[in-house]
């Protein structure tokens, strides 16, 4: 039995076996591979390698080495015969299945990492990484935004997303190539979530339309965003209403109405925007060669900003509607608007309503009109004028041989009988000619 354990020893391949210290000498007699001592981590090559390169071992060393020991281990059992020792009826089908070396025993060049092969679908909505994104920032995915994120057009108004709700958002959007028209009105996303989506709009190049008003960003969304738009080139609709813009988002907003080539509508309005804004802003109108609708309305443009953003009105040569109702731009502005209208020859919609204009601003207002010859729609409803005001404004334009007038609205501002007969003879000439006004005065009333 000495001898048996011997030879089942000896028939496995030494490099299959750990080293025992007993064997060192016996490697190079069975023709095998030296083996790796204990201490040495299994190599990621195979068992030939050598100072970490790779030894090519042609197969038909293996299969000799196999032949070699199956001879071998006839030969012994011959001995044993021999010497009268008898054979163990389980010895020779124990020495076999120990002979026999599996594939498992050796490293093989094709062992790849499973994990590092599977590559992840591209996901053209961002799902995958909308829901990661909520996971990362401890929010809870809007199921909604789940639904629709193939869709063209997606409405979130009032989910109340948040600053890290919205960061969730913009991360899926960066790769998202459906959606075109995005509404993310009242989220309070606040400055932070601002920063995130103008920084998902320098990446995504498929959305052309944005609603982030009333979100509260201020300046710090305010800078993001200007930022952003100095780079994007396909955004031309962006609402910023009710975001608390002030003087200080003015100067960041100004380079980026000066730079960008793309954006055509800007929604500006339910700010703080004063005085010194209405001087930035209009500079930067005046050098703008994109914008073609600019809301200003409930502001506080007054006084000096007034006169100077009526003065970047007159040298832009793009714009087409403009909104500056619920501002203050009184008789200093009304005086510099006559100016603009005289020599501005795009602007087809402007609405002044309820600016505290008075009866002589609207005269100054008649004079512009006089040489204006392609503004289409002026809206003066609530402004202190009274009917001589709204009279001068529609004499100016009967008298216009070119004049492109087709609306004239003066809501909540009573009229007399002179302004009715002057729009009937005004329509012989104008037949297309509408007029909105806050009724006729009584003339009982008017003689008391």
């Amino acid at each position: 039995m000495v001898v048996g354990k011997k030879v089942t020893k000896e028939s496995i391949l030494p490099s299959v076996c750990e080293d025992d210290g007993d064997e060192v000498g016996k490697e190079d007699d069975l023709g095998g591979i030296a083996s790796r001592p204990v201490s040495r981590p299994r190599s990621l090559y195979s068992r030939g390698s050598v100072d970490g390169q790779r030894v090519s071992r042609p197969p038909s060393q293996h299969q000799n080495t196999r032949m070699g020991l199956q001879d071998e281990d006839r030969m012994d059992e011959e001995d044993k015969v021999d010497e009268g020792g008898g054979i163990h009826p389980g010895d020779g089908q124990q020495q076999e299945e120990e002979c026999v070396i599996s594939d498992e025993d050796f490293d093989t060049d094709l062992e790849l990492d499973r994990f590092h092969n599977e590559r992840r679908a591209y996901d053209p909505t961002g799902q995958s990484s909308y829901r990661e994104a909520c996971k990362m920032l401890n929010v809870i995915p809007v199921s909604y935004f789940l639904r629709n994120m193939n869709q063209s057009e997606v409405n979130m108004m009032h989910y109340g997303l948040g600053s890290q709700g919205t960061k969730a958002l913009a991360i899926s959007l960066v790769t998202n190539t459906s959606i075109l028209k995005l509404n993310l009105r009242d989220n309070w996303m606040e400055g932070v979530g601002g920063a995130a989506i103008a920084d998902m709009l320098k990446e995504n190049c498929y959305i052309t339309e944005i609603d982030l008003s009333e979100n509260r960003m201020g300046e710090y969304g305010a800078r993001a965003l200007s930022s952003m738009l100095l780079e994007n080139s396909t955004l031309f609709s962006l609402n910023l209403s009710g975001n608390h813009l002030d003087e200080r988002a003015a100067r960041h907003l100004s380079p980026a109405l000066i730079g960008n080539q793309k954006l055509q509508h800007l929604d500006l309005s339910h700010n703080r925007f004063g005085d010194i804004a209405g001087e930035i802003l209009g500079a930067a109108i005046a050098e703008n060669t994109a914008m073609k609708s600019l809301n200003l309305a409930w502001n506080c443009i007054r006084g000096k900003g007034a006169i100077a953003f009526a003065k970047g009105l007159e040298g832009n040569i793009f714009l087409r509607t403009l909104d500056l109702s619920y501002n203050g731009l009184g008789k200093e502005g009304a005086v510099a608007l006559e100016e603009a209208l005289k020599h501005n020859n795009t602007l087809e919609d402007l609405n002044i309503s309820n600016n505290r204009i008075p009866l002589e601003g609207a005269i100054h207002l008649a004079l512009g009109l006089k040489m204006n010859t392609t503004l289409r729609i002026l809206k003066m409803s609530r402004n202190p004028m009274q009917s001589a005001g709204c009279f001068a404004i529609l004499k100016s334009v009967q008298a216009n041989p070119e004049t492109a007038v087709e609306f004239l609205e003066f809501s909540d501002i009573c009229v007399d009988q002179e302004f009715e007969d002057l729009f009937e003879s005004t329509k012989e000439t104008l037949p297309n000619l509408q007029v909105k006004h806050g009724g006729k005065i009584n003339a009982a009333l008017k003689k008391s």
